[in-house]
C-alpha cells in the first residue's frame, strides 16, 4: 500500500524513523499553539481543501447536519471502532469487531481490554452521530464525555476518566515529553477549544484537533483516540463524509504523530489525514449513494395511497386517472392532487402479487380484480 508523500513529509518520515537515541529530546512548545491564527494560518492549503470538499460532499440538496453519517451509521460504527482501535494495537479483526458490535459476540482468545476498547468506541461514536442536541461540538462537554466513554474501564485511575490530566506522562517510543503543569494543560486545552471553534473550514478544524490534542496530551491516556473521533465532529456537522481511518497503516499514523511531537511539523500527518479521508470517501460515498432517499411526499400521503389503491382493487375498478383523482380529492390537499395521481398511477404499473400486502390487499381480492380487468378488456 503506497501513500504519496510530499518532499517535506518524506524528510519528516526519515527523521522519525531513526532510533530514539539519534533523535533530539523535545518538550511542549506553546508557541505552536499561540502562533496559530484561525482562518489565517492554514495547515491544509486552500487547493487541498477544495479537493476534500469535492470528494466529501454528497451531491444532494442541503440536508440536516449528520445526515450522511446517519445514512451509513452501521458501517461507520464498525469501521471506525475497528480502525481506531487497530491504531492503538488492538488485534480484533474487522469481522470480529462486526460480530461484537452487532451481536455482542466477543472474539475468542482476545484480551478483555481489546473487547472493552471496541465497545467504548461504539458508545462514543453513537454519541457523535445520534445526539441531536446542540451540546455536541469541539467543546469541553463533548471532549470530556468522549474521553469518558473511550476510557471506560481502561484507566489505571478510574477518576482520571473524563477530566484533564493532573500528573506527568511519557510517550512510549518517542523522545517528546508533554507538559506536566496542570494549570498550563488547562490553559492550552481551553485555547485549543477556542481556536478550533473559530476555524471556519471543517477540514482545517478537524485536522487542527488531530494535531493539537495529542500534542498537548490533555488526558492521562486515550488522547489520540479522542482526537480521531473529535476530528469527525466538524465533518458530521457539515454533512460531509466521515473519516474512519480504515486501511491507514499503524506505522504511518504513528510516524505522522511523531513528526508533530518531535519536530512540530504537520506535513507528514497531513498527508496521512488526506490519504485516509480519500479512502473513507471511496467507501462511504458509494454506500451512501446506494441507500435510497425516502420520498417525503410518499411518506406524507402513505395512508391515502394505501386507501386509494386498496379501494380500487377491492371495488374491481379500473385505475384510470379520473377514478384516482375522484378518490384522491377526498384525502389529499388540492395542490398535491396532480402529483398524488401520478404516484398512484406509477404504483399500479408496479403492483403484483409480491407487494399487495403494502396496500393491505388480500390475495383473493387481487386475483378477482385482475380477472375483472381482463373480462372488461375482452368485451
Amino acid at each position: 500500500m503506497t501513500i504519496d508523500l510530499s518532499p517535506v513529509a518524506r524528510d519528516i518520515l526519515e527523521y522519525v524513523s531513526k532510533p530514539a537515541a539519534a533523535r533530539t529530546p523535545r518538550g511542549y512548545e506553546r508557541r505552536v499553539l499561540d502562533g496559530y491564527v484561525p482562518n489565517q494560518t492554514a495547515y491544509i492549503p486552500d487547493k487541498l481543501k477544495v479537493h476534500l470538499h469535492k470528494i466529501g460532499k454528497p451531491i444532494v440538496a442541503e440536508r440536516a447536519a449528520g445526515t450522511f453519517a446517519r445514512d451509513i451509521l452501521n458501517r461507520f460504527l464498525i469501521d471506525l471502532s475497528w480502525a481506531s482501535s487497530r491504531l492503538e494495537g488492538n488485534t480484533y479483526s474487522r469481522l470480529d469487531t462486526e460480530r461484537l458490535i452487532q451481536f455482542g459476540q466477543e472474539a475468542e482468545g482476545k484480551d478483555a481490554k481489546e473487547t472493552q476498547m471496541i465497545l467504548n468506541h461504539k458508545a462514543a461514536i453513537e454519541l457523535l452521530v445520534k445526539e441531536s442536541s446542540g451540546d455536541i461540538g469541539i467543546n469541553a462537554f463533548t471532549l470530556f464525555n468522549l474521553h469518558s466513554l473511550l476510557s471506560e474501564n481502561l484507566m489505571a485511575d478510574p477518576e482520571a476518566s473524563g477530566r484533564l490530566r493532573r500528573r506527568p506522562v511519557e510517550i512510549g517510543g518517542s523522545v517528546y515529553t508533554p507538559p506536566a503543569i496542570p494549570q498550563l494543560i488547562e490553559e492550552c486545552f481551553r485555547q485549543i477549544l477556542a481556536k478550533a471553534t473559530a476555524i471556519g473550514d471543517p477540514f482545517e478544524r478537524a485536522f487542527f484537533v488531530m494535531v493539537h490534542l495529542p500534542y498537548l496530551q490533555p488526558f492521562e491516556d486515550v488522547n489520540k483516540r479522542v482526537s480521531r473521533l473529535a476530528a469527525n465532529i466538524p465533518l458530521i456537522q457539515a454533512d460531509l463524509c466521515p473519516l474512519s481511518f480504515v486501511d491507514l497503516p499503524e506505522r504511518a499514523y504513528i510516524s505522522g504523530t511523531l513528526g508533530v511531537y518531535e519536530m512540530t511539523r504537520v506535513e507528514l500527518l497531513r498527508d496521512m489525514f488526506v490519504w485516509a479521508y480519500e479512502r473513507s470517501c471511496q467507501k462511504y460515498v458509494v454506500i451512501r449513494d446506494s441507500v435510497a432517499e425516502p420520498d417525503l411526499f410518499r411518506m406524507r400521503y402513505r395512508n391515502a395511497l394505501i386507501d386509494v389503491v386498496g379501494e380500487i382493487v377491492r371495488e374491481r375498478k379500473r385505475p384510470t386517472e379520473d377514478e384516482v383523482r375522484a378518490l384522491a380529492e377526498r384525502l389529499v390537499e388540492p395542490h398535491d392532487v396532480p402529483r398524488f395521481v401520478e404516484l398512484v398511477t406509477q404504483d399500479f404499473r408496479r403492483i403484483n402479487e409480491g407487494n399487495i400486502a403494502r396496500y393491505r390487499i388480500r390475495l383473493t381480492d387481487y386475483w378477482a380484480w385482475l380477472n375483472a380487468l381482463k373480462a372488461n378488456a375482452e368485451r
